[in-house]
């Protein structure tokens, strides 16, 4: 898919891994990370850690190979409410890119936006130059915090916001000006643009192309091939909905959040505590699917 749409950069996740992992196709990655878990040795669970972070990367530089620009690799969901865990996993994936010749600036560290995440990914960011992408990012609050933690580019999520309004409301369809995740986006975008923040906002989990369409102007956005094709399709011209001049005289007022202003905030807003939470537990879960995947191999 990436060789015939050619897009700039692109990401992965637990979900996307897992499913590649198991695809005949790519059995020589995964035996290549299997014998890496062994060569290092140590336990079992030591072994299967190993290999899982030796898969992710030898993923992300398949996909190097194949665009101009940085590709996205996940820090493994489970580490979402521990800052220091998430500091470490981060750096052991950079220095495993390092080992197979490609440098940090071509690599983007997922974070999950909690708290934790965030702080995380302050520190990466401003002690080591690692170049963080905040995923799982469903509130404003989240988005404000990502910001004034300085990190490089945020993925706040369209479709999974939709998903939740459509499955808790009354109302099944909505217009693509009025989906609930491209208002979203669009009051972020404004925020960022407004207040000259640097963090780079790239709309992602789109169900639609009403909701890519709608979302035009804004600084990345990450599609997936399946939307890519139907978009590949349509001869229409597009008028960008996002522009810094318009967002420059927007309504919204500058906040400031620490710990417990965000933790306040954030649960004020219940779609962005349940999608939160919930995206946290099925990473993780297809996180333990590839290492129980992964442990077969280890074993024999």
């Amino acid at each position: 898919a990436i060789d015939e749409y050619k897009p700039l950069d692109a990401t992965t996740n637990p979900s996307l891994i897992l499913a590649a992992a198991q695809m005949p196709a790519y059995q020589e990655l995964v035996d290549d990370a299997v014998a890496y878990g062994k060569k290092l040795g140590g336990s079992e669970e030591e072994q299967i850690k190993n290999a899982c972070d030796k898969l992710f990367v030898l993923f992300g530089a398949e996909i190097l190979k194949r665009i101009p620009g940085r590709v996205s690799t996940e820090v493994d969901a489970r580490l979402s409410f521990d800052k220091e865990g998430m500091i470490q996993r981060a750096r052991r994936l950079i220095d495993l890119y390092k080992e197979a010749g490609i440098g940090k600036d071509r690599i983007l560290i997922k974070l999950s936006s909690t708290w934790e995440g965030i702080q995380a990914g302050k520190v990466l960011e401003a002690e080591y130059g690692i170049h963080c992408n905040m995923t799982l990012l469903f509130s404003f609050a989240q988005a404000v915090a990502c910001a004034e933690a300085g990190v490089t580019l945020i993925s706040p999520f369209v479709g999974r916001i939709l998903d939740w309004y459509v499955a808790n409301g009354d109302k099944k369809t909505y217009e693509p000006s009025e989906d609930p995740g491209v208002k979203s986006v669009t009051k972020i975008y404004n925020y960022y643009k407004k207040f000259g923040y640097k963090t780079i906002v790239m709309g992602a989990s789109f169900r639609n192309t009403g909701e890519i369409k709608a979302l035009t102007g804004c600084d990345y956005l990450t599609i997936s091939p399946k939307l890519l094709a139907e978009l590949s399709k349509e001869y229409v011209k597009l008028t960008p909905t996002l522009s810094i001049k318009e967002a420059q005289a927007c309504q919204l007022e500058k906040i400031h959040l620490d710990e417990k202003a965000f933790r306040w905030h954030h649960n004020e807003d219940q779609m962005a505590v349940e999608k939160l939470s919930d995206g946290i537990r099925k990473f993780a879960a297809d996180a333990i699917k590839l290492e129980r995947m992964l442990k077969v191999d280890v074993i024999s």
